[in-house]
């Protein structure tokens, strides 16, 4: 019994300085509240809009960068294409003659 009454006895100890330390908490006034929540919910905006301002452009700049890109190799890729066939057709056609050293093209 002894130790049911001394659990009694905090229980109601920890209650009443709960209440105590409630009691010297500084609650906002109506007015300051709606302020701090205007505050809040302006700079979750403004901070909102400046994540998609950033996210598009770097959509838009990586966009253009990678067709950029991609038309950089394409064109690289059609003259490298177009150099390899030329060079083969010159290979076909032309023998050096190895006494003179002059090409000669044979069709």
């Amino acid at each position: 019994m002894p130790k049911d009454n001394k659990n009694k006895k905090e229980k109601r100890h920890f209650f009443k300085d709960f209440k105590a330390e409630l009691k010297k908490v500084i609650w906002p006034t109506p007015k300051q509240l709606v302020n701090n929540t205007v505050a809040v919910i302006t700079i979750v905006i403004i901070v909102a809009i400046i994540v998609l301002v950033l996210d598009f452009t770097f959509e838009k700049l990586n966009t253009y960068g990678i067709d950029k890109i991609k038309t950089m190799v394409e064109t690289t890729n059609s003259i490298q294409e177009t150099t390899n066939s030329v060079n083969e057709e010159t290979s076909t056609n032309e023998i050096v003659n190895e006494e003179t050293g002059v090409n000669e093209i044979v069709e």
